[in-house]
């Protein structure tokens, strides 16, 4: 099942602006929280923020799941 979505991904990668919009926004934000994480302490202002990163990493990640169920969808029809 694993590769199938594996693929599933890939394909989208290819072929849809919108998932690769998507998983950019995503690898870029989670590159930020990376490095806020790497830090040894933050400031209340850096822990906000790290706070708003994974909520719109979240917010992502469903927008692009919700792309491959649609997908996984139209394969099975």
């Amino acid at each position: 099942m694993e590769t199938n979505q594996d693929e599933l991904k890939a394909h989208l990668m290819e072929t849809s602006e919108e998932f690769r919009a998507l998983a950019s926004q995503h690898s870029q934000y989670h590159k930020q929280l990376e490095a806020l994480e790497a830090k040894e302490h933050l400031t209340v202002e850096e822990e906000v923020e790290e706070h708003r990163l994974k909520k719109v990493k979240l917010r992502l990640k469903d927008q692009m799941n919700g792309i491959l169920g649609r997908c996984r969808t139209q394969q099975v029809a």
